[in-house]
């Protein structure tokens, strides 16, 4: 498992923390379609939490796209180096994130972030902050629709209705099975919000999460019971 180091100059206050987030916000990109669904590599990532030790343990699984299999798995653990401040979550998540990338033995392709892109009250959500920080294409799924607003979708696998904030689309509810509750896509760098969609159905092919949602939450959380705070230096 790799030991984060916070880096030189992260915002430790809200208020430097809001400014970060207006400074990169513009620098996402939206105008280019993304990977085809399928093709090449997609990574997932997730983190989990130790309240009582302040840690916070990040995992990275890498799946072959067309068949869905691990390609590649890397783990990244470290201080929380933000307080809980709603809407800033990406402050507290991102330094191990990277490192737990930037361990893996090959490139991670598109990642999937378990949380927000475009749908976040900035817009500029965990997926857009990681995607923007490492010029990979991004996308957000989430578990909830957070503050916005949206009607439920049909009920077959598939269908999607709009995730909305006042009349601004910021993300999609998605169908990924029959009957079951929606996810809640989001653009994050360098996707279309029909792309990110597309990867989204194609990786949730049995299940309500994607494929890399599920052994990223189940490596991080496998990895976290395993860290010894002391004795990993975090």
């Amino acid at each position: 498992m790799t030991t984060v180091r916070i880096p030189a100059g992260w915002p430790a206050t809200e208020e430097r923390a809001l400014a970060v987030q207006d400074e990169l916000r513009g620098r996402v990109v939206l105008d280019e379609p993304g990977p085809p669904p399928g093709t090449g590599r997609v990574t997932g990532v997730d983190v989990a939490y130790d309240d009582e030790r302040d840690v916070v343990v990040a995992a990275a699984v890498v799946l072959d796209a067309a068949t869905l299999d691990v390609v590649a798995e890397a783990t990244a653990a470290g201080r929380v180096p933000f307080p809980y401040v709603p809407g800033l979550l990406a402050f507290r998540e991102i330094p191990a994130v990277l490192a737990a990338l930037e361990a893996l033995p090959c490139a991670p392709g598109l990642v999937v972030c378990d949380g927000y892109g475009l749908a976040h009250p900035r817009r500029f959500g965990l997926a857009s902050h990681l995607g923007v920080l490492t010029g990979l294409p991004t996308i957000g799924v989430a578990k909830n629709p957070f503050v916005f607003a949206y009607q439920e979708p049909g009920t077959s696998r598939g269908s999607a209705s709009p995730l909305l904030a006042g009349e601004e689309e910021v993300g999609r509810a998605l169908r990924t099975q029959d009957g079951i509750k929606p996810v809640f896509v989001s653009v994050g760098h360098r996707v279309t919000l029909e792309t990110a969609c597309a990867h989204t159905l194609r990786l949730a092919s049995r299940f309500r999460l994607p494929e890399t949602t599920r052994h990223a939450d189940a490596l991080c959380r496998r990895a976290l019971r395993a860290t010894d705070v002391a004795g990993d230096g975090c």
